[in-house]
């Protein structure tokens, strides 16, 4: 029994490989897509980075401003996530199985959080261009819409997550409905709502560079701005300071997860 459980799972994940050759020949087929040419350049790809890809001393006196540009950039992702935060566990206590009030308010509580969640930021970015033009508003609203999205649906799931068993205990003390929302739900799924606000922390810093390339602000700009006019030596060094932005704040996010969790 136990060969036949071990010969079935081998031939299936066979099968499995081949479908995936199978689908990325016909992709390369109908995409005319050159394997060989786009191997080939990678090595030169490399030597036109090593060669022009890297901050200089010129680029090192651009360094003040690149960093007043992230830490506004860092701040519009902060401020997105938490207002965003605020609202999505609105929508989420609203749309929970366990928690939600059931029937239409439910039903449009979780039909917005989808919408919003499967529109992307740079979607949003281009949407709101219209309206608020080039600014730093449109930066932040795409961040807050794609956070609200995203936050709904995972706070949803981490309060269907909490026991039942507290909740219950006070609804037998004829506790009302708010307040088992305050001194039994929210607390307890809060080290999981605080660990998904710091998840869509690091994702909007990432996000804020597409956006801002999008919409002519932050850091993203700045390096549309240096790229565009060939200034590789500045464009290299946001990319270095944007990294370690990057690092830090997720080594920063790690740590509060540890502490919480």
């Amino acid at each position: 029994m136990q060969a036949n459980f071990f010969a079935r799972k081998r031939r299936n994940s066979l099968l499995y490989c081949a479908l995936l050759i199978i689908v990325t020949v016909i992709a390369i087929i109908v995409t005319e897509y050159d394997v060989i040419k786009g191997f080939t350049s990678i090595p030169k790809a490399a030597e036109w980075a090593a060669s022009n890809f890297y901050p200089n001393e010129k680029a090192m006196k651009r360094l003040p401003a690149i960093l007043d540009t992230l830490l506004e950039t860092v701040l519009v992702s902060i401020a997105a996530t938490s207002v965003a935060a605020v609202f999505a566990l609105l929508f989420a206590i609203l749309g929970s199985n366990t928690m939600g009030v059931g029937g239409v308010v439910s039903m449009i509580s979780r039909s917005i959080a989808t919408l919003f969640r499967n529109i992307d930021v740079a979607a949003w970015s281009m949407i709101l261009l219209f309206s608020f033009g080039q600014s730093v508003l449109t930066g932040y609203f795409a961040l807050f819409f794609g956070s609200f999205g995203f936050l709904t649906r995972a706070f949803m799931e981490s309060i269907d997550e909490v026991s039942n068993s507290s909740v219950e205990a006070l609804r037998a003390t004829g506790a009302g409905y708010f307040s088992i929302i305050f001194h039994s739900v929210i607390p307890s799924s809060i080290p999981q709502l605080i660990s998904w606000i710091l998840f869509m922390v690091e994702t909007n810093i990432r996000h804020a560079t597409l956006v801002g390339i999008l919409t002519g602000t932050g850091i993203g700009f700045l390096f549309s701005l240096y790229y565009k006019s060939l200034n590789y030596s500045a464009a290299s060094l946001v990319v270095i300071v944007i990294v370690i932005a990057i690092f830090a704040i997720e080594a920063v996010s790690n740590y509060v997860r540890r502490v919480i969790l």
